[in-house]
């Protein structure tokens, strides 16, 4: 639950576990398994340079798309940073596309023109995958901008992280986000670290939810290692912009077990943090709610395990077996193609 403070800033308080029922909890532990296996598999993968590029796995940090999915509609939409590889995932897309476009493989979901940085599904509502610090903090209040215009109730969910909070184009979107009311919520996935450098290193305001206080923006705290905390957190923030009352910041303080990226040598943290933040690991968290509450079985626990270790190596069996790009395909998509679904619009 959060609490409302005199500043319009809230603070998660501890998540009402009550109304969350076995499928919900069921439904966490697969999703939130499925991201973490896809991104160990990718991990290994990228070891052994079966694609490149950069890489950025999301590992520790899944609890954040696991209670988004629960609070949000098919119709409303995400955009997000380069950390992006679980996004589709627990959006729906089947992971052999995601996996395709990592190998740059034709059958990817932008057929192998994005890669790991640049994940789109528009069939999901997914606009991205930006490799551009904090380029989609404006994109995603245009997105919103058009709901508003259109008249639907659909809300737009802006990802981006703690360093992409410094940029300046973020006080300008607040600034328009606010005046014109727009259907959007701003939401820190706060790792604790850009790239390399803590929080406390890159400003004096280290509440990075205080961020939106001169723009009169409400503003929220979250525990982003409780699946149930976001769900509740972004709950209020969508009921809040469906009726026309405008944007939310939601600062999801969550942690990255891996490197900024898969080059990064981890130097500026102790292997003590990682552990500390590893004891309150949201898939164990899931699981020990499920064993407390004899949901499910060790055996069926495993079996989930092992299926979606499956499907990840079907995943990998299809992307090696696809085929790359044709050289034509560099002159298509450039510009936008008339079978484009808004293109009358």
């Amino acid at each position: 639950m959060a609490s409302e403070t005199a500043t319009g800033k809230s603070t998660t308080k501890n998540a009402s576990t009550t109304r969350f029922i076995k499928d919900t909890y069921i439904k966490w532990h697969r999703q939130m398994l499925l991201m973490r296996r896809f991104e160990e598999r990718c991990g290994h993968l990228y070891i052994q340079q079966k694609f490149g590029g950069f890489c950025h796995l999301y590992i520790g940090q899944e609890a954040v798309l696991a209670g988004m999915m629960e609070a949000i509609r098919p119709t409303d939409k995400v955009i997000t940073a380069y950390r992006d590889h679980a996004h589709p995932l627990v959006m729906g897309t089947d992971p052999k596309l995601v996996m395709a476009e990592l190998y740059g493989k034709a059958t990817g979901t932008s057929k192998g023109k994005g890669g790991s940085m640049h994940m789109f599904d528009r069939s999901r509502n997914l606009f991205g995958g930006h490799g551009i610090v904090g380029a989609q903090i404006p994109m995603g209040a245009g997105i919103a901008f058009a709901d508003k215009y259109k008249g639907t109730d659909d809300v737009t969910l802006t990802f981006f992280g703690d360093g992409a909070a410094r940029q300046g184009a973020l006080f300008e979107t607040f600034n328009m986000a606010m005046t014109w009311k727009l259907p959007v919520i701003f939401i820190i996935e706060n790792n604790q670290y850009a790239m390399g450098t803590s929080v406390e290193r890159t400003s004096n305001v280290t509440d990075l939810s205080l961020l939106g206080a001169s723009f009169m923006m409400p503003s929220m705290s979250v525990d982003g290692m409780s699946p149930e905390a976001v769900c509740e957190a972004i709950e209020q923030a969508a009921e809040r912009a469906r009726s026309g009352n405008g944007p939310t910041l939601l600062d999801i303080q969550t942690y990255r077990y891996k490197g900024h990226s898969m080059s990064d040598p981890q130097k500026y943290r102790s292997k003590e943090e990682v552990a500390e933040y590893q004891q309150k690991d949201p898939i164990e968290y899931v699981m020990t709610k499920i064993r407390s509450n004899k949901w499910m079985t060790e055996e069926e626990l495993e079996a989930v395990d092992q299926g979606i270790k499956q499907v990840v190596e079907d995943s990998v069996k299809f992307a090696e077996e696809s085929p790359l790009p044709t050289a034509d395909e560099l002159y298509k998509d450039v510009y936008m193609q008339d079978d484009y679904p808004y293109v009358n619009d």
